[in-house]
């Protein structure tokens, strides 16, 4: 896998929302890629791991992260501009959470990390996770959108065929990455135009036909 200069950091929070699968893959590619993790998880991020990714997945996570903090430390080192960062991932993303972005309500580590983002002109990508969205919900994307943010709902590319939903979240987590810029090769697979979706589609959960 491409290296990536040790001395880079990458704060990366995981919130309530259901989806907690995403912030798991995001980390392990930031790891891989040699990216110094900070890691916050909340405690409605920590019951949504427990539920979705069994009683020890939060517990897996932390000795991957190069510091990990209690969402209520706004003195952490994250809370301040001028400790350099390459950007900011959530992921998942709550409404409550993307609603305190929205207004800089900055009462919490992952608020004001995130706020700190905007601020500085760096990379914010919101995995944000919801399901019909109300008018409140659209125009928290609309404002953190217009101070910078990048709002990804993890909406699945079917045309990459997965048969798996391992593979959904992979890539999912893989364009998040690749959202903040970072000077490495792009990790998910782009799209290459129809000529090289001629073969017959597979069903997702099949087994690709044979031909004679």
């Amino acid at each position: 896998m491409t290296s990536f200069p040790e001395q880079r950091h990458v704060v990366l929070a995981v919130t309530g929302a259901s989806g907690a699968a995403l912030g798991l893959a995001v980390l392990d590619l930031l790891c891989g890629l040699g990216v110094r993790v900070h890691l916050v998880v909340t405690q409605s991020g920590k019951r949504t791991l427990l539920y979705e990714a069994g009683a020890d997945a939060h517990d897996r996570m932390l000795p991957k992260a190069y510091r990990s903090y209690d969402n209520c430390d706004i003195g952490a080192t994250i809370a301040s501009g001028s400790f350099p960062v390459a950007g900011m991932i959530v992921a998942p993303c709550s409404m409550k959470t993307l609603a305190a972005i929205s207004t800089g309500l900055s009462t919490s580590l992952v608020a004001r990390a995130a706020d700190v983002q905007l601020k500085e002109r760096r990379r914010l990508v919101l995995m944000t996770r919801e399901t019909p969205l109300h008018l409140g919900h659209l125009r928290n994307m609309t404002s953190v959108t217009e101070m910078g943010a990048i709002v990804m709902p993890p909406v699945p590319a079917f045309y990459n065929r997965p048969q798996s939903v391992q593979e959904i979240v992979d890539h999912l987590a893989r364009r998040a990455v690749d959202l903040l810029g970072l000077p490495v090769a792009p990790l998910a697979s782009a799209w290459s135009g129809e000529a090289d979706f001629d073969q017959p589609k597979t069903e997702i959960g099949s087994a690709p036909k044979s031909r004679a």
